[in-house]
């Protein structure tokens, strides 16, 4: 084969594999309960042998976090109790010399309250950053009652909008009211953006994964949103600000940045379902971004008023969003970024498969065959290379930390829900909430999981003395060793399992997601079942005793023409 028979538009970025950690809840070096960078620092050797290439860190900037640090005070400096700039230094040169590349988040649909920008913009209407965030006058109704400008929801709750009284005005804030939107249609704010990437670059920073990046171009009209949700005084109003005017504009502005330094980069884009408006934003051509998150997959157990009401899903919806995305981003040169778990999601194990003692294991890997030979670059949440489950169902609504759920918790207890109906939501925060993610990473049987010397900022699951990193860095039976082989493979068969050709299989089963990949004459096929039980599977006739066992998480060695696949079981089969 030659170089110029291989597909034109490779990248470093497409043949690599990232690992997210959230500071917080990773590892804590100085015995204050809270994760911090030294404490990543001194897991550095962990994170390289599992196989991956990039590190992503949320946010760890300064911050008052209201929001777990999604809320910046300082774009240059560091939240004390994660470290110092010297720490963040330490850190990526530690990575880089592993051979490792070093992603930050980059949160700039929004700052923090308490940032120098927006106390000068409240502070007065003749501020020089007043336009930097965005002001509406009030609106009154036939009473005389004061109401804000539009009735938008804010995604925790109440209005988007803050009065503030000092000037008659109200503030956008599509998240906390500590969290006020800026106003990217002011040149100066986007150049204080590109300012802060630049300074991050030119520290030795690789990349950028972008928050909520969608959300940065709203329609200036701020018209009201539909009534789609009857019994709330507000509404959702994504469709006025999740695919702005200018939306790429702004990331075409953003993307000149990356190119100059060829740097990585992934978007976030929630409440964007139509793949032609997330082509604009990833295809090669374009010079945006290298690659978004879509939140299909992990929307698919949202109930019909919100994500804390419940809904079944049949295996055939997932197959159909997998499909969609997979030949999609093929047909029109664009990327996938694949994940099904980070600091925002619950644990893939017990959302998507079973965290039943009897199956975990094999659970976690069958998930991770799933996800790990699709085409894109892989993301993997940190506890999910060990297959960690959801916080206990024993758990009450005072356990938990986070400013969505217990929002959405609060709302409805003084809006009058039964006890039926809270013990529901509760539930539905155990299988959803993202403090499912947040506890403290379990890494051996001691006290507190060794996270900590002393009590955690939040308890820690209490199956750690069974479920820890210590326990399976060194177990070639492993959930661990399992995604190191998964990310072996994609570096050993790169040409089949990042630029090969994905094919879904059997689309109607409602038990086994199969599906092959191919380059010229290679395919794998993946079969992964969704079943708790036994299952039948007809195995494609070109692929019986054809070919070799890659990986399974069983003790299969053969394919036949008719198998019984166990609970969960998983392989992957190469014929070349």
């Amino acid at each position: 084969m030659t170089i110029t028979e291989l597909p034109v538009n490779r990248a470093w970025w497409k043949e690599s594999n990232v690992y997210q950690i959230y500071p917080a809840s990773f590892k804590d070096s100085n015995g204050d309960g809270i994760g911090d960078i030294p404490g990543i620092v001194s897991e550095l050797d962990y994170i390289a042998g599992l196989g991956v290439d990039i590190v992503w860190l949320c946010p760890c900037y300064k911050s008052p976090q209201v929001d777990m640090g999604y809320d910046i005070s300082d774009y240059k400096d560091i939240y004390e109790k994660y470290g110092t700039l010297s720490d963040i230094d330490e850190l990526a040169s530690g990575l880089h010399k592993r051979g490792l590349k070093f992603v930050m988040d980059l949160v700039v649909n929004h700052t923090s309250d308490q940032h120098a920008w927006f106390q000068s913009a409240i502070s007065s209407k003749d501020s020089e950053y007043r336009d930097w965030y965005i002001w509406k006058k009030p609106k009154y109704d036939s009473d005389g009652t004061r109401l804000p400008p539009n009735n938008w929801l804010s995604f925790f709750g109440g209005s988007a909008w803050e009065y503030d009284a000092e000037s008659d005005e109200y503030y956008l804030h599509l998240f906390a009211k500590e969290q006020p939107d800026l106003n990217w249609e002011n040149p100066r704010v986007r150049a204080a953006v590109h300012d802060i990437m630049r300074f991050w670059l030119d520290r030795g920073v690789d990349g950028f994964r972008m928050d909520v990046i969608n959300f940065i171009s709203k329609d200036p009209a701020m018209p009201h949103a539909p009534i789609t949700n009857p019994s709330s005084k507000y509404q959702r109003g994504d469709m006025y600000f999740s695919t702005g005017p200018r939306l790429h504009e702004y990331l075409q502005e953003l993307g000149q940045i990356l190119k100059e330094y060829d740097a990585f980069s992934v978007g976030e884009m929630p409440c964007v379902f139509d793949p032609s408006e997330i082509i604009k934003a990833v295809g090669f051509s374009r010079k945006e971004l290298s690659m978004i998150f879509q939140f299909e997959i992990v929307d698919l157990d949202h109930g019909s008023t919100g994500k804390y009401t419940p809904r079944s899903w049949a295996l055939t919806e997932l197959k159909k969003i997998v499909n969609k995305w997979q030949t999609f981003m093929e047909m029109n040169d664009g990327w996938n970024a694949l994940y099904l778990e980070n600091h925002d999601q619950a644990r893939s194990v017990s959302r998507f498969a079973s965290d039943a003692p009897a199956v975990r294991k094999v659970a976690a890997k069958m998930l991770a065959t799933f996800l790990g030979f699709q085409s894109g670059t892989i993301f993997v949440y940190e506890g999910q290379e060990l297959g960690l489950a959801n916080v206990p169902t024993a758990w009450g609504v005072d356990k938990y930390r986070d400013l969505e759920s217990l929002n959405n918790y609060y709302e409805n207890a003084a809006a009058g829900a039964s006890k039926e109906e809270l013990d529901s939501i509760l539930a539905e925060m155990q299988k959803k909430a993202r403090d499912n993610a947040r506890v403290p990473m379990q890494w051996d049987s001691s006290d507190n999981a060794g996270f900590s010397t002393v009590t955690p900022w939040m308890d820690v699951n209490e199956d750690y003395k069974e479920w820890n990193a210590r326990s399976q860095e060194n177990d070639p039976s492993s959930v661990y060793a399992h995604w190191q082989s998964v990310f072996g493979l994609r570096r050993e068969f790169k040409d089949v399992f990042v630029y090969g050709k994905f094919i879904l299989l059997d689309p109607l089963n409602e038990s086994v997601f199969a599906y092959k990949r191919v380059y010229e004459s290679t395919e794998a096929l993946i079969v992964t079942s969704f079943k708790d039980s036994e299952v039948k599977w007809t195995v494609p006739s070109e692929y019986v005793n054809a070919g070799k066992m890659l990986l399974t998480n069983y003790d299969r060695r053969e394919l036949t023409g008719e198998i019984v696949l166990r609970p969960f079981e998983a392989l992957v089969w190469l014929v070349q």
